[in-house]
C-alpha cells in the first residue's frame, strides 16, 4: 500500500524550478556563495559575524558587494581550529598532542585560513542581503577583475568583490481590463454518443465477423513479395494482426475494407503499422532487418474479429459508475455529458493560461541584468559551456526567468500564500486521485496525513506539490481577475488549438 503514495504521478506544471533558470534570492533562501572565493575558498555556511559590507551600485539592475574581513575576523578560530589540529595530528618525531604550533600552522595555515575565509564571508553577505531585503537573481559572484586582495604568506587584511543581480520592479498589466476567451468544448449529442459507444467497447467482447469493418481486428498472415508481386524465396512469412481502427492510409484501408476470411490483399507493412518496433514485432523480425526488407507483402485473411458493443443495461451502467448510480439510457447521457464538461475543463484552464502567459510576455516590461546572468549561467554550470552556448539559448532563458519574475510579482502584490495546511490537504488529495486509478478505497484520514508528510519530505516532490498549487492558484486568481468570454468550440476544434 506504501507504493501506491511514496511517488505520486503529478504530471507537468508551469510553474517548474528545474533547469537553469535562477530563482530569486531573498533573505531567507540564499544558498551561498557558488564560485570559490580567489582559488583557495570553498562554500559553507557559519554562524553570523559582523563584516564590513559595501554595495555600490553600478545601474538599477547590477551591484558590487565588496566585504572586507579584518584580522580580528578570522584570527581567533583560525587558532583554535590549528589547536585542535595539533592536538591530533601526527607528525615523525613528535608525541601526539606535542607537535610545535609553528610546524601544524605552516603545515596547514593556509587552508584553515582560506576555510574561516569562506565561511565569514558567505555569512556576512547571506546577512546584507537579508537585513537590507534584496530580491537577487542567481548568487553573488566574484566581480570582473580585481575581486580579491590580501596575502595568504601574510594575513592581515582581506577584500572581496562580488557582483550582483537585482530583481527589476515589475508593473504586471492585468485586470478586469483584459479580456479573454475561455474556450470550452462544446459538449453536444454526437460526442456523448461516441463516449457511450467507447465505454460499451471497453466492456463489450470480441466475435467473430464476415466482412473486415473500419475497427475490427483482423488476423492474417503476411508473405514478403518480389517487386513483380511474386513470393520471395527466403521471404519474411509470419502470422499477425491488423486493427483496422489505427490504419491511417486511406488507400489501404479501402483495399482491406469489405474483405473476407480466405481474401488476399498486396499491401504495404508500414501503412498498417505504428512506427518501426510495432512494424518488426507485426513481422516477427528485429528493427535491424527492416531496412532490407520488400515494400509488398501478401497479406491473407484467416480470421476477423468484431468487437460487440455491450448491451446498454442496468449491469452496465453498475459496472460503469457503481450500483444504483445510473437507472436509464437518459440519467446515462446527463451523467457522460457532466464527465466529459469536467474532464475538458483542466484542458480549458490550461489553453486559458497560455493565452494570459503569452500576452504578459508580450506585454510586461522587464529588464534583466543581461551581463551578469551570463557569467552567472557560465560559473554555476555543473558541466563546462561555452559563451556561444549560451548566446544560442539565452533567449529562451530570459523569458523562462520572465515568467517566474512575473508569477512571483503577481503573488507579492496580491498576497497570495500557500499555507502549510493547504498544501498538506492538497498532496492528500493527489493521493486518494492515485488510489481511485487503481481502484481502490483511499485509506482513512491519519493515514493520508501521514503519506502526505512522508512525500513532502521528498524535496522534489515537494517542489513538485508546491508548483501545482501555485499554478492553480494563479489560475484561480486570472479566472476572478480579468474577463472571461465562453466560447464553445467542436471538440476537433478544442484538440487543434490544444496541441499547438
Amino acid at each position: 500500500m506504501v507504493k501506491l503514495v511514496d511517488t505520486l504521478d503529478l504530471g507537468s506544471s508551469a510553474a517548474r524550478r528545474g533547469g537553469s533558470t535562477p530563482s530569486i534570492r531573498t533573505k531567507k533562501n540564499l544558498d551561498g556563495i557558488s564560485e570559490n572565493l580567489y582559488h583557495f575558498l570553498f562554500v559553507y555556511t557559519y554562524k553570523s559575524m559582523n563584516m564590513n559590507v559595501v554595495r555600490e551600485d553600478v545601474d538599477a539592475l547590477n551591484a558590487v558587494l565588496t566585504v572586507e574581513v579584518k584580522p580580528e575576523d578570522y584570527q581567533e578560530k583560525v587558532k583554535e581550529t590549528l589547536n585542535n589540529y595539533r592536538k591530533t595530528a601526527k607528525v615523525p618525531g613528535f608525541r601526539p598532542g606535542h607537535v610545535p604550533f609553528g610546524l601544524v600552522q605552516k603545515q596547514y595555515g593556509k587552508a584553515v585560513l582560506s576555510d574561516e575565509l569562506n565561511k565569514v564571508v558567505n555569512d556576512s553577505l547571506q546577512k546584507f542581503i537579508s537585513e537590507n531585503d534584496l530580491n537577487i537573481l542567481g548568487n553573488p559572484i566574484p566581480s570582473n577583475g580585481e575581486s580579491f586582495t590580501g596575502d595568504f604568506d601574510k594575513p592581515e587584511t582581506f577584500t572581496f568583490r562580488f557582483d550582483i543581480g537585482l530583481a527589476p520592479e515589475i508593473k504586471v498589466p492585468l485586470s478586469a481590463k483584459n479580456k479573454f476567451d475561455y474556450k470550452k468544448v462544446k459538449v453536444d449529442s454526437k460526442l456523448i454518443d461516441q463516449q457511450i459507444d467507447d465505454l460499451r467497447r471497453r466492456y463489450g467482447k470480441l466475435v467473430s465477423g464476415e466482412k473486415i469493418g473500419d475497427k475490427d481486428m483482423v488476423l492474417g498472415q503476411f508473405v514478403e513479395l518480389n517487386e513483380d508481386e511474386s513470393i520471395k524465396e527466403g521471404g519474411i512469412l509470419h502470422s499477425s494482426t491488423i486493427s483496422m481502427e489505427f490504419v491511417e492510409d486511406k488507400d489501404t484501408k479501402k483495399a482491406l475494407k469489405g474483405k473476407k476470411v480466405g481474401d488476399k490483399v498486396i499491401i504495404d507493412p508500414k501503412m498498417v503499422s505504428r512506427g518501426e518496433a510495432d512494424m518488426a514485432a507485426m513481422l516477427g523480425i528485429t528493427k535491424d532487418e527492416l531496412g532490407g526488407i520488400s515494400n509488398k507483402f501478401q497479406f491473407t485473411v484467416n480470421e476477423i474479429k468484431v468487437m460487440e458493443l455491450a448491451e446498454l443495461n442496468q449491469e452496465l451502467f453498475d459496472k460503469l459508475f457503481g450500483e444504483g448510480a445510473v437507472s436509464s439510457e437518459e440519467e446515462l447521457k446527463e451523467r457522460v455529458k457532466a464527465d466529459l464538461e469536467g474532464m475538458f475543463t483542466n484542458d480549458s484552464d490550461r489553453m486559458f493560461v497560455r493565452d494570459v502567459y503569452e500576452m504578459l510576455i508580450e506585454k510586461t516590461e522587464v529588464n534583466l541584468p543581461d551581463g551578469f546572468l551570463k557569467r552567472w549561467i557560465k560559473l554555476s554550470n555543473e558541466k563546462e559551456i561555452t559563451d556561444e552556448q549560451i548566446e544560442a539559448d539565452y533567449d529562451n532563458y530570459a523569458k523562462s526567468l520572465k515568467w517566474q519574475l512575473i508569477q512571483s510579482q503577481i503573488f507579492r502584490d496580491n498576497d497570495l500564500k500557500l499555507e502549510n495546511d493547504e498544501v498538506i490537504n492538497f498532496t492528500k488529495g493527489l493521493i486518494v486521485s492515485n488510489y481511485a486509478q487503481y481502484g481502490m478505497p483511499a485509506p482513512e484520514d491519519t493515514e493520508l496525513t501521514q503519506s502526505a508528510l512522508r512525500i513532502l519530505q521528498n524535496r522534489d516532490e515537494a517542489n513538485r506539490i508546491y508548483d501545482m498549487l501555485a499554478e492553480n492558484k494563479l489560475t484561480q486568481y486570472f479566472k476572478e481577475t480579468v474577463k472571461l468570454n465562453d466560447k464553445a468550440i467542436s471538440y476537433d476544434e478544442f484538440v487543434e488549438i490544444a496541441s499547438k
